[in-house]
């Protein structure tokens, strides 16, 4: 199969997967709408116990200290007064996640042929970048979602998969050609991978962030009502967890990254750091995901507080992809 098919195969996967991963956002959406109540696992407890959240999102093990689960008895109840009616109502999450991992495998095709066409680390260009960040995204939601059964963070990393994908193919699209000569270096494999890893786990940290400040919005302004959609997500405690463990593992993988586009700095520019435009907001972006991890390692930062700083540093990695790419001249202008 020569380049030129490889290329057009990686477009045709490209439409698949946004098709897949669109569908799937419509099946998420509907499970946390219409979806059946069930009691769902959610982060494990400081303590390591798993915590098991109920459908109102208040309920969790004793051993979290907060509450027993009254969600497998309303299953239960359900299921005997619904019956057949239970059973013959579409089972939303199973169609999201077969449609999310289906698109997954379409997205890792696009990449791998893209790779192959090209005969290179396949990210060297904006569009390649913010595919393998979307890629590397719902990696780390799949990965949250069987390990920790998190599926109410569907709709949102599927929304923010879509919207990226979108904007790769209408705006950043290149074709598949060589590398820029500043990109030439094994350390592409090494300091962009890194760099794509972290933005992706912590895009699902970020994500839920925003799911926590909905839940407890809501929650301080009389409540969430029984039956709706962020009844079906767990307790804000979880979700506050949730992005906390996301963050941790995202962290020091950032942390390497910037280490070592140091390292590549002095042997491409002959200096490990020049102050560059992207230098310094990834700089303050890991300077701002610190305080949040320090605050609340050492003052118990927690909650709303916690989520916030959370969120300001989410913004401060977008705008690093983003708007210094766009905004700002400098060596890292290439992309």
């Amino acid at each position: 199969m020569s380049n030129a098919d490889l290329a057009n195969l990686s477009d045709k996967l490209m439409l698949t997967t946004v098709v897949m991963y669109i569908i799937a956002l419509v099946a998420y959406a509907a499970d946390m709408g219409f979806g059946r109540r069930r009691a769902v696992e959610a982060v494990p407890a400081e303590s390591g116990a798993k915590v098991l959240v109920g459908a109102a999102g208040a309920g969790t093990s004793d051993t979290a200290g907060a509450g027993t689960s009254d969600t497998a008895g309303d299953d239960a109840s359900a299921g005997a007064a619904g019956g057949g009616a239970e059973r013959s109502r579409v089972d939303w999450i199973r169609l999201a996640v077969l449609l999310n991992v289906l698109g997954w495998g379409a997205q890792l095709g696009v990449l791998v042929t893209r790779g192959l066409a090209a005969n290179r680390w396949p990210w060297g260009n904006m569009y390649e970048f913010l595919t393998a960040i979307s890629f590397a995204a719902v990696t780390a939601f799949l990965v949250v979602m069987f390990r920790y059964k998190a599926r109410f963070l569907g709709a949102f990393v599927m929304a923010a998969a879509v919207v990226a994908l979108g904007v790769a193919n209408i705006w950043l699209y290149d074709s598949v050609g060589p590398v820029s000569p500043a990109l030439n270096s094994y350390w592409i494999a090494i300091h962009v991978t890194a760099a794509i890893v972290a933005t992706g786990a912590f895009t699902v940290a970020g994500a839920a962030t925003i799911l926590y400040l909905l839940k407890e919005r809501a929650e301080s302004r009389g409540g969430v009502a029984a039956g709706g959609a962020l009844s079906r997500v767990p307790s804000v405690e979880a979700l506050d967890r949730l992005s906390m463990r996301v963050t941790m593992f995202a962290f020091p993988i950032w942390t390497a990254a910037i280490i070592m586009g140091a390292i590549w700095a002095d042997q491409a520019w002959g200096r490990y750091w020049g102050w560059d435009p992207k230098e310094i907001w990834s700089f303050v972006t890991w300077i701002i995901y610190a305080a949040y991890l320090h605050a609340r390692a050492t003052a118990g930062w927690k909650g709303r507080k916690a989520a916030i700083l959370s969120l300001l540093a989410f913004a401060a990695l977008l705008f690093n992809f983003f708007g210094v790419n766009y905004m700002f001249s400098g060596l890292h202008s290439y992309a």
